[in-house]
């Protein structure tokens, strides 16, 4: 063999030594179902594997609990967002850690006014002990997170809040935080599908107070030394279709008043893709820092 293909030989042999090592780390994304007794059926999901889960057997991850806003489902970030998420990882900007998204429907992650549907209690005693089972995932508070956006922001503080126990971080954007429910919406409920929807989970006909004491709002109050040790962020455009910067604003300010330390944000934007692309990277990298797991070796 001449020397130049020697040469070639030795190029392509460090090439694979370097994608070797590289390369096989990637990110993956995984979908299945978790069977549920309480719902009465498989609820899909999506996890996205981080990159050195299948390279390092013997290590364990943190979980970050993603809930999708409505009209989405569990693949919301499988699509544009992933990319984001991946140039976040491969820039070192977040660690290593499992996010998983369970499809929430138009189910607010609550438990129906009616008591007929309960998804709040299949989320809490179904599917994370589910996850916790099937991945190699540190099942402890100090490395479990929660985030979600609109709908799903709503229920990632809530299920925070509600449950600070199980949680370490919580992040949220533009959640739907309405302390009182507009009364100029409440003609909508029964104008449309999702507004029938939304009325049904919260009572028929919708029931105000049943609302108030699910939100975000009404918990923090309830028991506010927990929340102290909760890492909390969360962040609304300035121009949200919805109003939701009102709520995001008056969240804030009931945080401060009962001493919960938290981080809070109003950025230009209305409520949509393009805010969330923007700005999901500084949850993520929130939750990163948040997030404990084990150390790699």
């Amino acid at each position: 063999m001449g020397y130049g293909c020697r040469l070639l030989a030795r190029i392509a042999s460090l090439s694979l030594l370097v994608c070797a090592a590289t390369c096989a780390a990637q990110q993956r994304v995984e979908c299945s179902a978790v069977k549920s007794a309480i719902l009465h059926r498989d609820v899909p999901y999506c996890a996205i594997i981080p990159a050195h889960y299948d390279q390092q057997k013997a290590r364990r991850f943190g979980t970050l609990f993603y809930l999708h806003g409505l009209g989405e489902n569990e693949q919301v970030l499988t699509g544009p967002l992933w990319s984001v998420i991946e140039d976040l990882e491969r820039s070192r900007k977040i660690g290593d850690f499992l996010i998983v998204t369970p499809a929430g429907g138009t189910s607010f992650y609550i438990n129906s006014h009616d008591g007929s549907f309960r998804y709040e209690d299949f989320f809490i005693r179904e599917f994370i002990p589910a996850i916790d089972r099937k991945y190699r995932t540190n099942a402890r508070r100090s490395s479990r997170a929660i985030s979600g956006t609109s709908m799903g922001g709503y229920g990632a503080l809530r299920f925070a809040f509600k449950y600070p126990q199980l949680f370490v971080s919580v992040t949220a954007e533009m959640p739907a935080l309405y302390e009182h429910f507009p009364e100029q919406f409440m003609p909508l409920l029964a104008q449309t599908a999702r507004g029938r929807q939304m009325g049904d989970l919260f009572g028929k006909p919708f029931d105000e107070k049943f609302w108030e004491q699910n939100t975000p709002f009404t918990l923090a109050r309830r028991a506010p030394a927990p929340l102290r040790a909760l890492k909390i962020y969360f962040d609304c455009g300035s121009s949200d279709d919805y109003g939701f910067d009102a709520g995001t604003r008056q969240l804030s300010q009931l945080l401060t008043s009962l001493r919960v330390k938290h981080e809070s944000h109003i950025y230009p934007g209305r409520h949509d893709a393009t805010y969330i692309a923007a700005h999901i990277g500084e949850a993520l990298e929130f939750q990163s820092h948040a997030l404990t797991g084990d150390k790699a070796p």
